[in-house]
């Protein structure tokens, strides 16, 4: 049996070389990046990061979810040294070659029961975002869209205009896109209608109140889009009750508005499934995918039904989307993650089964939920029940000291979401190092 790894601490971080490096970039770069631990690597392999001073972590957090098939991974990287060689850029709005159509074929046979599919390269999620703003409204003819509290869609101008996961995101950058209505997003562990938790997983009726409370301001004939993630990422990790994602389902269908699932940070394995409109057994009209697609490489995807479709030449297009390069470590990455998927739904289960044992013993954790390797871990004041912010800030410092990268969301939330490539026996290894940074927090003597 191979040793398992585990993070080591030489220096304490940031150390020297990090030092240097955080210095010069704080100089020049940016006031708007957030960085939330000084951590400045210099290489990774699979589940692994080293720091410039030779410090090692286990990475609980994969660069929000983007590391799909852990860092560096030999059959993506081969794939992109492959295409490299042979041509880096080719504009395939405008010209064809292989890799961007071999892409476009596997990404359109996923979920076969959305029908024929057609699909859109971008290089990034918040850019697929746009596209299915623009593709929505082209094909519908209808100017107003949906969207969701605690939803994050991207940064850019039509993005941060649907997205309502923290107001320093859209404050000031206004006027915004117009024509956007958020209503509440379904919650079981904390319902947005005060609704006790198994009973709004059993009987949900967010879509019902919303649908009301929309229809008092518009009709939902001038609705093209609802934009969802089913499961939300920034806002929390939240995993609605089945029924909300049906009844969005039947809502559209009532009234011919387009159903989009932002799977940007929920796709590509990271549930478990493919993506989690199988999860959920619920099937959109567009699906929006980015981040694990290319395991790092810049390369989104709009995957819409060929009926809706429609926009035509010309309409919409990308200088660098589908990028030769990106598209070869997106068609590599795909291939691993669709044999990765037994693993991560069993070391996911075994992840569940440890953190809910960690919750037993640990009053603060108020709640553990999850599918695969998307797991969101709050925490809540025992006695008040209210977030603890602070705790969930102090824990990624605590938890970064001790060799564990972990990323916090929604107001107390912990992700979990490492690379799809590790083991049950790694899992293990971050768990308890993840309980003993709560135990140190809880009782600093």
């Amino acid at each position: 049996m191979a040793e398992v790894l585990h993070p080591e601490i030489r220096i304490k971080p940031p150390g020297p070389n990090a030092q240097k490096i955080i210095k010069q970039d704080e100089a020049h770069a940016s006031p708007s990046y957030i960085k939330e631990y000084p951590l400045v690597v210099e290489r990774g392999q699979g589940p692994w990061v080293y720091d410039v001073d030779g410090n090692r972590y286990l990475d609980f957090m994969a660069g929000i979810a983007v590391a799909s098939t852990g860092h560096s991974h030999p059959k993506v990287v081969q794939a992109i040294t492959e295409s490299a060689q042979k041509f880096i850029h080719i504009c395939g709005t405008d010209f064809y070659y292989q890799p961007f159509a071999t892409l476009c074929e596997r990404l359109a046979s996923y979920l076969p029961e959305m029908g024929k599919k057609r699909v859109f390269l971008t290089n990034s999620g918040t850019e697929a975002v746009e596209g299915a703003i623009k593709l929505a409204r082209f094909h519908t003819r209808r100017p107003l869209l949906l969207a969701f509290q605690g939803a994050f869609h991207g940064r850019s101008t039509g993005a941060i205009a649907l997205t309502g996961s923290k107001s320093k995101y859209r404050a000031f950058f206004g006027p915004l896109m117009p024509g956007i209505y958020h209503a509440p997003y379904s919650n079981p562990f904390d319902c947005p209608y005060h609704r006790p938790k198994k009973e709004c997983e059993m009987d949900c009726n967010c879509v019902e109140k919303m649908q009301k409370g929309f229809q008092k301001v518009h009709d939902p004939k001038e609705v093209a889009a609802i934009f969802v993630e089913p499961v939300q990422g920034e806002g929390g990790y939240i995993f609605p009750a089945k029924k909300f994602l049906k009844d969005l389902r039947s809502f559209c269908d009532d009234n011919g508005i387009l159903l989009v699932f932002d799977e940007i940070q929920s796709g590509v394995g990271r549930t478990g499934e493919m993506f989690a409109a199988g999860y959920y057994g619920v099937m959109p009209d567009i699906i929006l995918s980015a981040k694990g697609l290319g395991s790092g490489m810049p390369i989104g995807a709009i995957i819409a039904k060929e009926s809706v479709m429609t926009w035509t030449r010309g309409t919409h297009g990308s200088t660098y989307g589908g990028n030769p390069v990106c598209a070869a470590a997106a068609i590599a990455t795909l291939e691993v993650v669709d044999a990765l998927l037994p693993q991560v739904r069993s070391v996911g289960e075994a992840m569940l089964a440890k953190l809910r044992e960690i919750q037993s013993r640990n009053p603060i954790v108020a709640d553990v939920r999850g599918s695969g390797m998307m797991i969101g871990v709050e925490f809540r004041d025992p006695k008040t029940k209210k977030p603890v912010p602070d705790f969930m800030g102090k824990l990624e410092q605590v938890a970064f000291q001790q060799g564990l990268l972990l990323l916090g969301c929604g107001e107390s939330t912990i992700r979990i979401a490492p690379p799809l490539v590790l083991t049950a026996a790694e899992a293990m290894v971050g768990l308890e190092i993840f309980e003993k940074c709560i135990r140190q927090l809880e009782n600093p003597n």
